[in-house]
Parts: C-alpha cells; sequence; structure tokens
C-alpha cells in the first residue's frame, strides 16, 4: 500500500509545506505565493492550485489564521471540498450494473477491472466479464487469466473481432445466467478519436436496446504515474465518452498523486476508486475527506492506508 504518509506524494507534499509553513514567523503573502508554487510543481495543476491558494487566502482573512498548524489544516479542507462531489462519488448500487471500463493500454485497466470483479464478488454478486478489446493481442487472454483469478466468468470472441458483437453476446449471457455485474473491457487507444467514439456509441445502443433495465457507470482508468498526461487523457476521453467516475491506479509509492486533485477539480469528475497495489484487493473506494487529511498524516500509515488494510482484513 502506499499512503504513506512519509513516502510518495503525500509524503513529498506534506514535508515542502511543512517546511514552508513552519521557516517563516508569520503567514503572509509571501508564504503564500510559495504555498502556491509547491502545489504547482507537485502535479496539482495551475488553475487548480491558483483556487486552493485563493480559497486559502480568503479563509486566512475571514478566519484569522495565523498558525502553520491552522493553515495545513485549512488546505487539507480546501482540497477535500473540490474532490468532494457528493453522492456522485458512489457507484450506482441498482442491478444490474453494466460498468464500461476506458482507458489507454498500460494504465491499469485490466486489473482494475479484475480488482472491481473481485469486489462484487466478495459482495456476493455474480459478476461477468466481456472482453470487448479484440484489437490489442492477447488482450482478451490476459483478461481471462485475470477473471479466473477473480472467480469470475468471461465472454471473449478471437482477436480482431467486433467489440459490439462480444459486448451483444455479452449481454445475452448475462440476462440467462442471471448475471448482476457485467464489466466491458474497451479498446485502449486515443489515436483514431472518431473510430473510438463511434465504438462506444454502437456499445451504449447495443446496451439502450438489449438491456435497456441495466444501470451503466462509465469508468474512466488513470495512471498517477504519468502525471500531467493523464489530464490530457481525461480531457481526450471525456470528448467521447459520457465518464460518471475516475479510478486512479499506480497510487503505490508515486509522487504524482497530484493527478486525483488536478482531474477531479478540472473535469468536475468523481474519484471512485484508487488501485494502491498489485494485490487483488488493493482499491480503495476513494474518501476525499481522507485523501486530504492524508497529505498531513503524522503516522507512517495514513487514515487511507489504514482504511484500505482493514478492508482487506
Amino acid at each position: 500500500m502506499a499512503f504513506g504518509a512519509k513516502k510518495g506524494f503525500f509524503g513529498r507534499l506534506q514535508e515542502r509545506i511543512g517546511d514552508a509553513v513552519l521557516l517563516r514567523p508569520k503567514v503572509d503573502d509571501e508564504l503564500l505565493d510559495e504555498l502556491e508554487e509547491i502545489l504547482i510543481t507537485s502535479d496539482i495543476g495551475m488553475d487548480t492550485s491558483i483556487r486552493i491558494v485563493a480559497e486559502l487566502r480568503e479563509a486566512i482573512r475571514k478566519e484569522r489564521i495565523d498558525t502553520p498548524e491552522a493553515v495545513k489544516q485549512k488546505i487539507a479542507q480546501i482540497i477535500e471540498t473540490l474532490l468532494d462531489k457528493g453522492d456522485r462519488l458512489k457507484m450506482t448500487n441498482t442491478y444490474p450494473l453494466i460498468i464500461l471500463m476506458i482507458g489507454v493500454n498500460g494504465g491499469g485497466k485490466t486489473t482494475t477491472i479484475a480488482k472491481l470483479a473481485d469486489r462484487y464478488r466478495q459482495e456476493g454478486r455474480k459478476v461477468l466479464l466481456a472482453a470487448a478489446d479484440t484489437f490489442r493481442a492477447a488482450a482478451a487472454d490476459q483478461l481471462e487469466i485475470w477473471a479466473n483469478r477473480a472467480g469470475a466468468e468471461i465472454v471473449k470472441h478471437k482477436e480482431g473481432a467486433d467489440p459490439a458483437s462480444v459486448l451483444y453476446d455479452s449481454i445475452q449471457a448475462a440476462k440467462a445466467r442471471g448475471v448482476e455485474v457485467l464489466i466491458v473491457d474497451t479498446a485502449g487507444r486515443l489515436q483514431n478519436k472518431k473510430n473510438l467514439m463511434a465504438e462506444l456509441e454502437k456499445m451504449n445502443k447495443i446496451i439502450t436496446r438489449e438491456f435497456p433495465d441495466a444501470a451503466r457507470e462509465t469508468l474512466l482508468v488513470l495512471d498517477a504515474t504519468t502525471g500531467k498526461n493523464a489530464v490530457s487523457q481525461a480531457k481526450e476521453f471525456g470528448n467521447v465518452a459520457d465518464i460518471t467516475g475516475i479510478v486512479i491506479t499506480k497510487l503505490d509509492g508515486t509522487a504524482k498523486g497530484g493527478i486525483a486533485i488536478t482531474v477531479s477539480d478540472e473535469f468536475d469528475l468523481p474519484i471512485k476508486f484508487l488501485g494502491v497495489g498489485e494485490r487483488m484487493r488493493d482499491l480503495a473506494v476513494f474518501d476525499p475527506k481522507e485523501f486530504a487529511q492524508s497529505i498531513f498524516a503524522s503516522d507512517e500509515i495514513s487514515p487511507m492506508e489504514q482504511a484500505s488494510q482493514e478492508e482487506i482484513l
């Protein structure tokens, strides 16, 4: 797990902000300018960083904040507010449920699908995976390996098959077998956005026609280690899909956790899960308060890491 306060994104940001506020005798414009620079250089993004410091400046004036600890806690509160998207943070709990998984190849999409399948199976749900990424070599075989690990069934076709036909067959299988959660792997390519848009539109039409009673989620998987490139991916995928939530992967030790704050703020998208390790249960439900507080956690294990460990136990 990787939300340890002394390492990765949390440790580095905590240390830099802590040094900035502790080494200055008073809370002034010079300190605020330095905090803004720290946030920007922590992959939080310029617009979001400016917004955080502007709100901090206003809070300092109104609430008469004048201590280092109060400054740190106020930053955490502001970040929590930016991340909190209310009920949109929660996954749809209406069944049957179809989850379309989108994201570039190599970003952790396949393993996230397996972790989601495992999570739903642990809840007692019957899960089916649809291997609709038919253009990437061995994608279906890789997904099948993970399906077996998660104890989920899978529908797959030959490499190069029409993704929509895989989805169609998966829906028929889901209805026949009484499946409650159908998780669909989709093509992870952005180089031809028109084809991707057409593919996703076709899939959604098939769902509407063949399984109108099913609830839907479209989750975008973003790799935290790609930093600002993940912001570009969120923008591009947002242009071709109606995204309902984000999964941030590979947060185990990365110094680029600020991407979660940037994507959530700039695109008004709820983060629903965090991938914090390679094990099947290393998928944490996102909690904005715990995430924000983890930045300034004083212990080796942050609140979010502790909660995730308790989930596994």
